[in-house]
């Protein structure tokens, strides 16, 4: 009897060495299959943090090894609810028939990422999470391929997990909610390569105390500390690395690096001879899937170093502020000094640079955890914790930690701009510091 590709194993199984996980196990050859194809292989070459390893110097690692990271945590998942709360019939527990389309979702969910993703789609308008769906749907992909072999729907099955909308909740909660094997495995990933502590936490302690029930996933109560220090853990991320004002500040100068090629070829101002030709489908907003899964880091920062010799003396300047690691000052402000900034501008336009590429404001914001509230647009998938008798509580109502920090908004908001301008004299200097104080934008008229 000849074994279906989807229930088949490997003859012998093969494991990737992980720093984070010690070793990532791989059983299945339509796990291993779609790690071979070319469309996960170019994750490789994309920088889980983009920007961030202009702070932190260890951060050189890819979008390839937190997928591969993401699919491990979610197979532990699935090893431990089968082997704990295996269904017999319709109990609301653990149908290990649905562990290949979780294994498969843990594995692409960050596929359709591009260069520098976050920056890259707000100029070009592409989506990532759009552009995952068409990878793993269009039969053009080597991944949708390997995927049609497993059964002609599956491609979307996969699709619909990492969209949310696939029926089974436990398998979307497992890779997207508030505590899931993606934001699991790049805490702790981030913080190992950024060499800093903050996105430690206990996961076995957690995957250990994770449960399946009808309407998705839960965590046994005696978890509550261990949970607890998974939301701290993320919220500290977000402040000290994710949010940090060198990183953000290398953001801007990408965005307008791109912005200002953008314009030169609007306006016809690339020569022929140095026309970045795998960007002109999205200068022109007419790209095709093909075209995007051409470009990656490397393409990117190619015609970058090509720019540095760029007749443009905005996008020269900018291409080797970005690739030398010339970040822009930052200084924080709030809604009450935010009529400051067009003056701080007109100042930066005084000092000879254009304030259009030379300044930004920047807000980051992070929700470290929301709970479920009637008639709000955006629900979110609050944590429950299951008591012995197996009635639910929501997590921020026994942990004063969590409740401190639910439904805030923690953040700042940032000017931006080139730190050389106060060097052009000391009155002009002076007149500009009269704005600042201890990196504060304050009102100068309040000022004794």
């Amino acid at each position: 009897m000849i074994t279906a590709y989807r229930d088949r194993l490997l003859p012998r199984e093969k494991v990737l060495r992980d720093p984070i996980h010690s070793y990532i196990y791989i059983q299945s050859p339509v796990i291993l299959d779609l790690i071979n194809t070319k469309e996960f292989q170019r994750l490789r070459r994309i920088r889980q943090l983009g920007t961030a390893n202009s702070t932190f110097h260890g951060a050189e690692h890819s979008r390839f090894t937190h997928s591969v990271g993401v699919y491990e945590i979610t197979r532990q998942i699935c090893d431990t609810f089968q082997r704990n709360y295996p269904s017999k019939g319709n109990d609301g527990l653990w149908d290990n028939r649905e562990r290949l389309v979780a294994l498969c979702a843990g594995l692409l969910h960050d596929i359709g990422h591009g260069p520098y993703s976050h920056t890259f789609e707000h100029i070009f308008g592409t989506n990532h999470e759009e552009l995952t769906a068409a990878i793993l749907t269009s039969p053009e992909t080597e991944v949708n391929q390997v995927l049609r072999k497993v059964s002609p729907d599956f491609p979307q099955q996969v699709a619909s997990v990492i969209q949310k909308t696939y029926p089974n909740q436990q398998v979307v909660q497992m890779i997207s909610s508030q505590i899931d094997a993606d934001r699991m495995d790049y805490l702790l990933r981030d913080s190992y390569y950024t060499g800093t502590n903050y996105g430690t936490f206990d996961l076995q302690r957690i995957l250990r105390m994770m449960r399946p029930y009808q309407d998705g996933i839960t965590f046994h109560i005696s978890a509550m500390h261990a949970v607890e220090d998974y939301i701290i853990s993320r919220f500290q991320m977000y402040q000290q690395v994710y949010f940090h004002p060198v990183s953000r500040s290398m953001e801007v100068i990408l965005n307008h690096l791109l912005l200002r090629a953008k314009w030169l070829f609007k306006h016809r101002q690339f020569k022929a001879n140095n026309t970045p030709n795998l960007l002109l489908p999205f200068f022109e907003n007419n790209f095709s899937l093909k075209d995007y899964l051409k470009l990656d880091d490397g393409v990117l920062n190619t015609y970058f170093i090509d720019w540095c010799d760029n007749q443009d003396k905005i996008l020269c300047d900018l291409a080797q502020r970005f690739l030398n690691r010339k970040p822009f000052k930052s200084i924080k402000f709030e809604k009450a000094t935010q009529q400051l900034i067009p003056q701080l501008q007109l100042l930066v336009a005084q000092a000879g640079f254009d304030p259009q590429y030379y300044t930004a404001t920047n807000n980051c914001y992070d929700l470290p955890y929301d709970i479920y509230e009637p008639g709000k647009n955006h629900q979110v998938t609050q944590i429950k914790l299951m008591r012995d008798d197996g009635s639910f509580i929501e997590l921020s109502a026994v942990s004063k930690l969590v409740k401190a920090i639910t439904g805030r908004f923690l953040g700042d908001e940032r000017f931006f701009f080139p730190k050389q301008m106060l060097k052009t004299n000391p009155l002009f200097c002076r007149k500009f510091q009269k704005y600042l104080k201890n990196d504060w934008l304050i009102d100068p008229a309040s000022q004794v």
